[in-house]
């Protein structure tokens, strides 16, 4: 709790028109990129669609002109998927700074005990 009530939980929600909160991403997982809020929820949602992809997640990596750009991290199920076909698809569905600079394909990601994807660890390169 801070000294003037609020409660600082790390998490970022939206307000809808009846007063709910809903939670929609964690602030540390959130991508500045040139001053835009990027949710690796939602570049990971329209990716997961991509036919060929099992798993995938995004994450903000430094870089030196916007400050942040998105890097995914894909578990293919199709050994055929290409790069340039992941970047195609994500250009005619993601907004230009929304979009991944760099794709890193692997066998597996990183999980807890309950299955949740550690982007911590493919953010800070320990995966």
């Amino acid at each position: 709790m801070t000294p003037d009530g609020f409660f600082r939980s790390g998490d970022v929600g939206v307000l809808d028109k009846r007063g709910y909160v809903k939670i929609v991403d964690r602030k540390k997982d959130m991508i500045l990129v040139s001053g835009f809020n990027v949710y690796p929820n939602e570049i990971e949602d329209v990716v997961a669609m991509l036919p060929g992809v099992f798993e995938v997640a995004a994450v903000g990596v430094k870089d030196q002109n916007s400050g942040e750009a998105v890097k995914l991290f894909i578990v293919r199920k199709d050994p055929s998927l290409t790069e340039a076909d992941v970047m195609a698809y994500c250009k005619e569905r993601l907004t230009g700074y929304k979009r991944p600079r760099m794709i890193e394909f692997r066998n597996d990601l990183p999980k807890s005990n309950v299955g949740k994807i550690l982007r911590r660890e493919l953010r800070d390169g320990r995966a």
